[in-house]
């Protein structure tokens, strides 16, 4: 059915319903023309969208909304048709269901291709735009560099040296230099540009042998490459899954290796400052060692003199007064000497005991840290 269709019935119901229905269900019932008049006007649409692409344009019969008709000529057109509808209303002949949603589905792939066709380039002039957009920055930059350089080296010579040829020398040098620097820029973009074109040209060829090729294989081979590419994306995300595990392991390795190289950094400076408190530890038993046996020859000297001097006074009988006198101060001076060394003898072993106890502390410390750190073999 077309617009005119519609419209027609819809006067022939208002003429024949009019006196009947109330006013508020004519407007319902014109809504509800309305809303199926504009369905139809968008199918209709769509059908001869359709057919004027598989008709050529020579042939196309003209749209009823290009055909430019007077009032007397639209009256009895539309007479006409209100006649024929009313006679032959069974004889339309519509589009069945499967042929409509056939016609649905090539209409939506070709909306899907015009929209990818206009994403495309869309997203081309976008990229075009951020090229100018980024070539723009770096020119700004590079005039905003060069400003710097010469606001520096030019213009501050030149306003403490006015009217100087030498100020005249330096600006003429500066300009010689940037055109110097941009005669090398464009050589090295002309080079960078003829590289280019050359990669263009083998890319083209590579494109249009690829093209050739393609045009050789048949549907089949179209959905093996299908298959093949779906199974190769799968082993890749499979792979990247595996390269995510590795890298989270290999970080978490890191940490634990990070952690046992600072743990054993502190085991070797406290193996360091052990072995320094034991060198001298060994030094200072060393010494008292010396001292002991030192002590101990004098105590058995000592000890020698005692008991010879305890024999003699075993057999020592009663002498004359003063050689008793002298004895006895002399013997007095024997015996202060035998406390002062026994003092020392006492203070020796004190000594010697408490060496004996940070020996004892160093000992434990160095088994603890060799339990900690074991020598490398």
């Amino acid at each position: 059915m077309t617009d005119e269709d519609s419209e027609t019935t819809v006067s022939e119901l208002q003429s024949g319903e009019e006196n009947e229905l109330p006013v508020i269900q004519l407007c319902g019932l014109v809504e509800e023309l309305s809303y199926g008049n504009s369905a139809l006007k968008t199918e209709t649409e769509m059908f001869e969208k359709y057919y004027n692409k598989l008709e050529p344009r020579d042939q196309r019969h003209p749209r009823l909304s290009e055909i430019k008709i007077s009032g007397a000529e639209f009256a009895q057109l539309r007479g006409r048709r209100r006649s024929k509808s009313r006679m032959g209303m069974d004889r339309v002949i519509g589009l069945s269901c499967d042929q409509k949603c056939e016609l649905v589905q090539k209409e939506l792939e070709d909306m899907k291709d015009e929209i990818r066709h206009m994403r495309a380039n869309a997203e081309r002039d976008l990229q075009h735009h951020e090229a100018i957009i980024e070539e723009a920055e770096i020119r700004w930059t590079e005039v905003q560099r060069a400003a710097y350089d010469f606001k520096k080296d030019i213009l501050k010579t030149i306003s403490k040296k006015k009217g100087s040829i030498l100020a005249t020398q330096k600006v003429m040098k500066y300009i010689e230099d940037m055109n110097r620097r941009r005669d090398n820029m464009k050589d090295k973009l002309r080079l960078k540009n003829v590289s280019l074109k050359v990669q263009r040209k083998k890319m083209l060829l590579q494109l249009r042998q690829k093209e050739e090729v393609g045009e050789a294989l048949h549907e089949v081979d179209f959905q093996q490459l299908k298959i093949e590419n779906a199974q190769f994306l799968e082993t890749i995300e499979a792979k990247n899954q595996e390269l995510i595990q590795l890298k989270l392991a290999s970080g978490n390795t890191l940490q634990v290796l990070n952690t046992y190289k600072s743990k054993l950094h502190q085991a070797m400076e406290m193996s360091i400052s052990l072995d320094k408190e034991i060198s001298l530890t060994n030094e200072l038993l060393e010494k008292i060692e010396r001292e002991t046996i030192q002590v101990e020859q004098d105590r058995a000297k000592a000890e020698a003199l005692n008991k010879k001097l305890r024999k003699q006074l075993a057999e020592f009988r009663s002498p004359q007064v003063m050689v008793y006198v002298r004895e006895k101060i002399f013997n007095g001076e024997l015996e202060k000497t035998i406390k002062m060394w026994e003092r020392k003898v006492e203070i020796a072993e004190m000594s010697l005991k408490g060496y004996r106890k940070v020996w004892n502390k160093m000992k434990t410390t160095n088994e603890q840290l060799q339990a900690i750190c074991p020598p490398e073999k």
